[in-house]
């Protein structure tokens, strides 16, 4: 039998079908060489688990400079490149354990994360800022995954006096790429000097932060030319930030995503962001980003 040989129409037909389905793919990796993992979807973003396996490294006191240690929570694969990394700090006389499992939640989305112990239980949200950008130059200069971050991409976050804390970094570091305040607690009430884009996350019931006097005064003294969006917790207490909740989860990793990594395939979560529910009692951004 005659073996088929293609026809030169078929042949140029087949070039242009095949251009047309890679360079699409091809173009889209060059716009944005920061995207990780595959596209994202509710329930992608509100499992426990994300699509990365992670490890963890324990940061001693004694091996920590200018923050109290912590615990490193990484992607193990290094496929995809390198990755963005975010600080967060507890809040007043808390450890790193409250905000620990943020940790792996985080990382199996593709960052690489620090939750810090504090010098102090006592320390102010300023000295918490100050201890946030020591923790991220440690995880970019020092630690033993310092190869898979990149140090241009960074972010912060914290609970309580240590959201407070994440306002502080980013005034004091503007190269900062995201902050996300949770629960936020400061003295200081204006952050119009702040140009990071910032989600502040406030409870409704928080009788210790309350939001008419800690996050929705945050979030209004924001500048409106800013990347900023409010989102509030219905119907929960200062501590909801301290254990597992989808809610904080799914809104931090999108923020996080589409400012420190650039990915707009998250934008979708976050403009025009959730509607009031059980869960969210009310939220507002400057969207569209």
């Amino acid at each position: 039998m005659r073996a088929f040989r293609r026809r030169p129409l078929q042949i140029f037909l087949a070039t242009l079908f095949a251009a047309a389905v890679l360079t699409p793919a091809t173009g889209h990796a060059a716009a944005n060489p920061y995207e990780r993992g595959p596209a994202p979807t509710n329930a992608s973003i509100e499992a426990p688990q994300g699509p990365f396996a992670t490890a963890t490294v324990t940061v001693p006191a004694s091996g920590a400079r200018g923050f109290g240690g912590g615990t490193i929570y990484y992607p193990t694969s290094t496929s995809e490149g390198t990755f963005g990394a975010v600080a967060i700090s507890p809040g007043f006389t808390a450890t790193q354990s409250s905000v620990a499992w943020l940790g792996p939640r985080l990382a199996s989305q593709g960052f690489v994360i620090i939750t810090i112990d504090t010098l102090s239980r006592y320390d102010s949200p300023a000295s918490r800022g100050d201890q946030l950008l020591a923790a991220l130059d440690y995880l970019t200069t020092t630690s033993s995954v310092r190869t898979r971050i990149d140090a241009s991409r960074l972010g912060a976050m914290g609970h309580s006096m240590g959201g407070g804390g994440s306002l502080e970094a980013a005034k004091d570091r503007p190269a900062l790429q995201a902050i996300v305040p949770l629960a936020g607690w400061n003295t200081t009430k204006n952050w119009a000097q702040v140009s990071v884009p910032t989600l502040v996350v406030g409870a409704e019931s928080d009788t210790v932060a309350p939001v008419s006097s800690h996050s929705e005064p945050f979030y209004t003294s924001l500048p409106t030319t800013l990347d900023k969006a409010y989102l509030e917790l219905n119907n929960a207490s200062h501590s909801a930030p301290t254990s597992p909740n989808t809610t904080v989860a799914k809104y931090s990793i999108s923020w996080l995503k589409r400012f420190i990594d650039d990915d707009t395939r998250y934008e979708q979560f976050i403009c025009p962001g959730p509607g009031a529910s059980t869960t969210v009692e009310e939220y507002r951004s400057t969207c569209p980003f």
